[in-house]
């Protein structure tokens, strides 16, 4: 009998999912609430910087897109440096990697401390300043997405992310009204210098956590084989490729609103630095309240409802926005703008995340987050230039008008076939491959021998097209299905490994849903014995 391979193992039986629990649940987790806490601390950090930032800049410039850019300097490093910094995140010590990003981000407040005190400060300089702060936003983001799911149970994590939406979104409210009365009554450095403070005593809250770090026993991944293999996983993801397309479509069109929202604000009657904060503490409102009620949200639309819903009222409220004659009118819109961001953004996150085995979590949502911010500061240029050439209400009547057009469309032709699979590593159940040294200079091809049905060809081919997905997304660099001419029963499966190294860290992704898989994969296979696998090493 040939010995069983790890391809093709009998499955064990599933456990049933628990019950769901209540939202504020993670919070009674020691752990989670004080990373949650850093987290708080790190957004308001942001959001003390972004206002600053971007009001500083209304006093360098009047002009719209140098303004626009603020928010593109801000955003377009996590689009450039997302899938890296996602792949270190799931290769180092996670613990080490989150301190280092807080240190970076208090070492950008004090330069530009520095730099206001001293009075350099100039319009391209700041918007250098805001890309390198930027720069650490990019490291740190995915390194925190990867963390949240090791420290709740999987059945949690809903709750989980909508507590960090909270978070999220609290300081969205905290950090303008911080940052605005600073500026009002010390002035624009004073920002900056609380700015350094918070960042560098975030840090030293993360290094409290005790995280213990296991070594992969495969050695260290390359950088950019791992960026290869997140970059496959996204592409054979259905569910991944829906969640990105809606979410950069609607980050395109709804960062209209942040991104002109100074020159908003100073069209106001009375408008001013308060009306700013005012303004942008409304959304956070509306956003922390929509949270609130997500869970019942979430009972009574499936998740591409509640995503056209709230990409429809989000461009209501960037319409309203741009007639907006007074503060009256401006902050309940600003308030259902809320609301519907975190809508949209916690329903495509929680798809995410749920899509998304431990081991390339970090890289999945880093794309995730290149995917948002990508689409923001693309979409931040794009309409400061539209109101340059033409008007701020032309500007946003465009974007509200086009966003939900195009979220239509994705949702007709962008079509997510994907389940909420189990993505739990596979442990009972699972073999291990050959342990004797192998060469590890040449790549590694794997023959899997099938017998099937002629008459249930048709469904194995369906189970093999899926089976394509699951090799490669976990690493294969090739494979294909051949059929034997002389043996209609006889599939021959081959798939193709870059070293003996990664054909081994293949197998270590194994999640329960590639168990799932395989019994159907093994349900058509005639015969007493297991498929037939061979394994061979190119040689050179």
């Amino acid at each position: 009998m040939p010995p069983i391979s790890p391809e093709e193992t009998p499955l064990p039986p599933l456990r049933p999912e628990p019950a769901r629990i209540g939202a504020l649940t993670p919070l009674k987790l020691p752990v989670f609430r004080m990373l949650w806490s850093t987290w708080l601390i790190a957004n308001i950090c942001m959001w003390m910087n972004d206002v600053a930032a971007a009001w500083m800049m209304t006093t360098l410039t009047t002009t719209p897109i140098w303004v626009a850019l603020v928010q593109s300097a801000s955003t377009l490093p996590v689009f450039l440096l997302g899938l890296p910094s996602g792949a270190l995140a799931d290769i180092l010590d996670r613990r080490r990697w989150l301190v280092a990003t807080q240190f970076w981000l208090a070492g950008v407040a004090i330069v530009l401390c520095a730099a206001v005190a001293l009075d350099v400060m100039s319009a391209p300089l700041l918007l250098a300043l805001t890309f390198a702060n930027g720069i650490g936003l990019a490291l740190r983001w995915p390194v925190f997405s990867a963390i949240v799911p090791e420290l709740v149970p999987r059945i949690q994590l809903p709750a989980a992310l909508g507590l960090n939406g909270i978070a999220m979104n609290a300081s969205r409210i905290i950090g303008p009204l911080v940052a605005g009365a600073l500026i009002a009554s010390a002035g624009t450095v004073w920002v900056f210098v609380l700015n350094a403070v918070m960042s560098v005593a975030s840090g030293f809250i993360v290094l409290r956590w005790r995280r213990e770090h296991t070594p992969n026993p495969l050695g260290r991944e390359k950088l950019i084989s791992a960026m290869r293999v997140g970059v496959q996983f996204v592409r054979q993801s259905q569910r991944m490729r829906a969640v990105l397309t809606r979410i950069s479509i609607f980050f395109f069109h709804s960062t209209a609103l942040l991104a002109l929202l100074p020159l908003l604000a100073r069209g106001l009657q009375g408008g001013d630095a308060g009306t700013f904060t005012l303004l942008l503490a409304a959304m956070g409102a509306g956003a922390i309240v929509a949270v609130l009620f997500l869970p019942r949200l979430r009972q009574a639309y499936e998740r591409d409802q509640l995503v056209l819903r709230g990409t429809m009222v989000q461009s209501l409220a960037t319409a309203v926005m741009a007639f907006a004659p007074n503060v009256w009118v401006a902050v309940p819109a600003m308030l259902f703008g809320g609301a519907a961001w975190i809508t949209v953004a916690n329903s495509l996150a929680v798809s995410a995340q749920l899509a998304l085995p431990d081991w390339v979590r970090a890289r999945g949502m880093s794309m995730y987050q290149m995917a948002i911010m990508g689409a923001t500061a693309v979409g931040a240029a794009i309409w400061g230039q539209v109101a340059t050439v033409s008007t701020l209400q032309l500007s946003l009547s465009i974007a509200a008008a086009s966003g939900t057009l195009l979220m239509l469309m994705a949702l007709r032709y962008v079509l997510d076939h994907g389940t909420d699979d189990d993505v739990s590593p596979a442990q009972v159940g699972w073999s291990t491959v050959p342990t004797h040294k192998v060469p590890d200079d040449g790549r590694i091809v794997i023959n899997v021998e099938y017998l099937i049905d002629p008459a249930r060809a048709a469904s194995f081919h369906l189970v093999m097209h899926q089976t394509r997905r699951t090799r490669l997304s976990e690493g294969a660099i090739g494979w294909e299905l051949l059929h034997d001419i002389t043996q209609p029963e006889r599939y021959v499966e081959q798939i193709v490994d870059a070293s003996w190294t990664e054909h081994l860290r293949r197998f270590n992704r194994a999640t329960a849903a590639d168990l799932a898989l395989r019994e159907r994969r093994l349900a058509f296979h005639m015969g007493e014995d297991p498929p037939v696998v061979t394994r061979y090493v190119v040689q050179r």
